[in-house]
């Protein structure tokens, strides 16, 4: 697993390297085939609450899985720890998403005995956590006229509908881009990149 840590304005001491490098390391436990995370910590004066480290941190796995985290807290060794936290239950997530998929798959396909199939819901039953979470579903789907326009314009549009994210065709590149506003209020792009 290679891990990259970036450091905005400040330096980061080896004990807090040491920190992080433990922390994350240990996400290897619930999720095999991590290949990389990036975490990238600012260091930021906020009139309200003071001293924050923001921590954003991105992992990649095999399969294309990304998952991605951002906490703020007055102690970096607290927003790491916070970090750690919200990944794991990520993974969590998507492997009993994943388990899931997969043990439909393979029921579908091999054809288990009816002894297997009681087994197999009786194991499903243990996993399962005690007030299932409604599953989301897509209720409404959108399409619109991409158009070439320049970053700034952009910008514009999505204030003026009062959105938190804009697709537009970059008039620079041609390329089919996102625009999103971040949480400390600047704006950032998403350009994707396809293979």
């Amino acid at each position: 697993m290679e891990l990259t840590i970036k450091s905005r304005n400040g330096k980061i001491s080896e004990r807090q390297r040491e920190h992080i490098e433990e922390k994350l390391a240990k996400l290897g436990r619930y999720l095999n085939g991590i290949t990389s995370i990036a975490v990238e910590i600012q260091h930021e004066q906020q009139r309200n609450a003071g001293e924050i480290y923001r921590v954003q941190t991105t992992l990649v796995a095999e399969h294309g899985v990304i998952l991605r985290a951002e906490e703020r807290a007055p102690d970096l060794y607290a927003a790491i720890d916070e970090v750690q936290e919200v990944l794991q239950r990520q993974i969590s997530r998507y492997k009993e998403k994943y388990w899931r998929r997969s043990r439909e798959l393979r029921r579908a396909t091999n054809g288990f005995t009816p002894a297997e199939e009681v087994a197999i819901a009786e194991e499903e039953a243990a996993a399962a956590p005690a007030e299932p979470e409604p599953e989301a579903k897509v209720i409404r789907t959108k399409t619109f006229r991409l158009r070439p326009m320049f970053v700034d314009d952009a910008i514009e549009q999505m204030e003026l509908l009062g959105h938190n994210f804009f697709i537009f065709q970059n008039a620079e590149t041609m390329q089919v881009s996102v625009l999103y506003r971040r949480r400390d209020g600047n704006y950032g792009v998403i350009v994707p990149e396809i293979g």
